[in-house]
């Protein structure tokens, strides 16, 4: 099981004394499970890999990579060609973006390590200078790799959904609705997204 973040309790007090909402819902389904990611080249790939594509779907192709790799290194991944990529479930664009992604960390373009020592929205800058990794691909690894307190991945899908259902809204929020939504939740928005996606999950439609 992943290790919890230090600040996790102090987040799940903090949620529910501001949202009467999280609170039923929390005694509804139970806290969030723990998981965490390596901050990690393949760790950032694998976000990639989830653009667009199940969650079922995106560990089958993280797992075939890993099992086609020689190592875990960009480099390792450079090795591969398209004729292997594609076997193991990269579409041509995803390719392009792994490809881009190895290079500029072999490069230096991109230091993940830097990453750490840099607020949010620097990080999201940088890691959104490499094509194929958007906003929401760098708030989810700063969220689940990096353990920032306070990441609202808003534009995710099933967070838009969870949040209709925990606010009983009559339409799906807009990001940027969701994001207004979440104010409330400062300085814990990541802790709030980590059970959304579990509400998401857990909660009867």
């Amino acid at each position: 099981m992943a290790e919890e973040v230090p600040w996790a309790q102090a987040a799940r007090r903090h949620l529910i004394r501001v949202d009467r909402d999280i609170e039923r819902a929390i005694a509804e389904v139970g806290p969030p499970p723990r998981r965490s990611s390596p901050a990690t080249f393949l760790t950032l790939l694998d976000v990639i890999i989830a653009q667009q594509v199940s969650k079922q779907a995106a560990a089958a192709i993280s797992g075939r990579l890993r099992q086609a790799m020689a190592g875990s290194s960009p480099s390792n991944f450079l090795l591969l060609d398209d004729d292997a990529l594609k076997a193991i479930g990269f579409s041509r664009a995803k390719i392009a973006y792994g490809r881009g992604l190895a290079e500029a960390v072999i490069e230096g373009r991109l230091s993940l390590p830097r990453l750490r020592h840099m607020d949010d929205e620097e990080a999201i800058a940088a890691m959104s200078g490499i094509k194929g990794i958007g906003r929401w691909s760098a708030e989810v690894f700063l969220l689940f790799a990096l353990k920032r307190p306070d990441i609202m991945p808003a534009q995710d899908l099933a967070l838009l959904v969870a949040a209709e259902r925990l606010k009983r809204l009559e339409r799906r929020p807009t990001p940027n609705k969701l994001r207004e939504l979440a104010e409330p939740w400062r300085p814990f928005r990541s802790y709030a997204a980590r059970f959304l996606w579990h509400y998401y999950r857990a909660a009867p439609l």
